[in-house]
């Protein structure tokens, strides 16, 4: 299996740090579907919100998510919080490389931080680079 692709960075906004050319959910997931597989993880500014990642707990390659539904969990050294699927499908891969260095989804959400891969089926109400600025400007204030 080929490797997670990894967004340019170029195409991120630097004055939003929301890369447009990635869909986006209410609860601050982030995707990229290439051939109908997906790159799934969590967005900067969760990984600000959350701050220090220490653990991850991703679904099981070869298990199948439900968009919308809990398929993990996220543990930072100030809070817990659960990890949902952006899209239904079987999952196909997932970072192995966060079980030693679970910091990584902090410093690089958008490219070696990614969580896992799934084979999509359904994606539920992916938002767009827009639509999610906004949301976040609504959620906490404007962090531009």
């Amino acid at each position: 299996m080929s490797p997670a692709p990894q967004p340019p960075l170029r195409d991120a906004q630097p004055t939003t740090s929301i890369p447009r050319h990635l869909r986006y959910t209410w609860d601050h997931e982030w995707l990229v579907v290439d051939e109908g597989n997906a790159t799934v993880g969590i967005t900067a500014f969760a990984a600000e919100a959350l701050g220090d990642v220490v653990h991850l707990r991703l679904p099981e390659v070869g298990s199948r998510v439900e968009a919308g539904e809990s398929c993990g969990e996220i543990r930072s050294l100030t809070a817990v919080s659960g990890l949902y699927a952006p899209a239904s499908g079987e999952v196909l891969e997932v970072n192995t490389a966060l079980a030693d260095e679970p910091g990584v989804v902090n410093t690089a959400p958008y490219t070696v931080g990614w969580l896992f891969r799934l084979r999509v089926e359904n994606i539920a109400g992916a938002l767009s680079a827009d639509a999610y600025a906004a949301h976040c400007a609504h959620t906490q204030g404007d962090r531009r």
